[in-house]
């Protein structure tokens, strides 16, 4: 299941949204496996993960009780599950160890024990259905409406930016410089502009921002990258030649008797190594693909999603396929394609962020002489309740774009 737990209750469990795909005597569900291969009861999954999604609709709608105010999500969830009746059973503690997992994906982090539960309160969810489906085309087709417009050699492809030199003209000393800013690029390519939108992720930031700047970013601005968080998802497509599930299965979840976000395993874990022997446990589980009647997708998140990185696909293809061997006892047959997103390793650190980073360069209050409005920044990274978002990305560009729009009109 990819998705927030938080919409557990509006959409009837996990897998409402894919009765557009099922004929309509079907009603899809996801299938929750432990690892002796015996099935969690549909009511107990259902009862545990509503009552998991009134709790972080808690932390989301800033009604948190003063004693979790100031503790992890992950330390909230676990005192506040622990006044729930089906905390006693060994299937309700592991299935609420599944749900901390699956909002692991929500968070893009490595646990929840590493995320504020006061802090999460700031992201809005938009009104209208939670899921959009973009078709074969994918992003590419909401690209080709944004670039029909733009003149032909606007974009530059692989010329990764290597320095933005900002800074360069004050008033009354353009002898030699007509442009404030100077974009250079690995490729010894160079562009002068008046204003720079920079819409890099929040890691390329954490990665860069030292070097990247000529004079550096204000101390602020490095204070700001530094401490807001951003983390790793990665998908695992399995393409295999036919399904073998059901055809009322949305998905495969794996229920683990000790998972990596039980309190205990996770303070075991939290130093040294050990982890990476069991990385695959981070995996939530296998779901079904829309438009894509013979492929699976697994999710992982954090650490363990960057450890995969580094490993062969093949290999990752084996270790999922006995996953579901092993906890469906069903008969898996090998994949005979993956494709693994490693949005860690790609140099484009980073898929989500938490909270906003926009003020542009120089500050106003410092400009004194200087040109206003020369380095700007854009990206689901800088937007205060849209971030981890597409349409927070698409806005904060928009905003940047006003902002500009709004200064030469002014």
């Amino acid at each position: 299941m990819s998705w927030s737990l938080r919409r557990w209750k509006e959409l009837e469990g996990p897998s409402a949204s894919k009765n557009m795909c099922l004929p309509r005597s079907v009603t899809p569900r996801d299938y929750f496996f432990k690892e002796d291969g015996k099935q969690v009861s549909t009511k107990l999954v259902d009862q545990v993960c509503s009552h998991f999604s009134k709790l972080t609709d808690k932390a989301f709608d800033d009604e948190l009780k003063h004693k979790h105010r100031k503790l992890s999500l992950g330390a909230y969830l676990d005192d506040a599950f622990g006044e729930f009746p089906l905390v006693a059973t060994e299937d309700g503690q592991q299935v609420f160890e599944w749900c901390k997992r699956t909002e692991c994906t929500d968070e893009a982090c490595s646990s929840l024990y590493e995320v504020s539960s006061s802090q999460i309160s700031y992201y809005t969810a938009l009104e209208g259905g939670f899921f959009n489906t973009l078709g074969p085309g994918g992003y590419r087709a909401v690209l080709d409406v944004l670039l029909k417009d733009l003149p032909s050699g606007t974009i530059q492809c692989s010329a990764p930016v290597k320095s933005i030199r900002w800074d360069l003209v004050r008033k009354g000393h353009c002898e030699d410089q007509r442009y404030p800013v100077q974009v250079v690029c690995e490729n010894g390519q160079s562009f002068e502009a008046d204003h720079v939108i920079v819409t890099v992720t929040l890691g390329v930031l954490k990665d860069k921002a030292s070097t990247m700047f000529e004079p550096p970013l204000p101390s602020t601005k490095l204070t700001a990258i530094e401490d807001l968080g951003f983390g790793i998802v990665d998908k695992i497509f399995l393409f295999f030649e036919k399904s073998f599930w059901q055809d009322d299965c949305a998905g495969v979840q794996v229920v683990w008797k000790e998972g990596p976000e039980d309190k205990d395993v996770y303070e075991s874990l939290s130093e040294g190594e050990a982890w990476k022997k069991t990385w695959f446990k981070k995996i939530t589980g296998f779901d079904t693909v829309a438009r894509h009647p013979t492929a699976l997708c697994g999710w992982i998140t954090g650490r363990e999603a960057l450890y995969m990185e580094n490993l062969q696909d093949s290999e990752i293809g084996d270790i999922c396929v006995r996953l579901l061997r092993s906890f469906t006892g069903w008969s898996v047959p090998e994949v005979s394609k993956t494709l693994i997103s490693r949005w860690g390793s790609d140099g484009v650190d980073g898929v989500k962020a938490h909270k906003a980073l926009a003020s542009p360069l120089p500050p106003k209050d410092k400009c004194r002489g200087n040109k206003h409005l020369q380095v700007l920044f854009a990206g689901e990274a800088t937007h205060k309740n849209f971030y981890t978002t597409t349409h927070g990305a698409y806005l904060t560009g928009v905003r940047e774009a006003e902002r500009l729009i709004s200064y030469y009109a002014n």
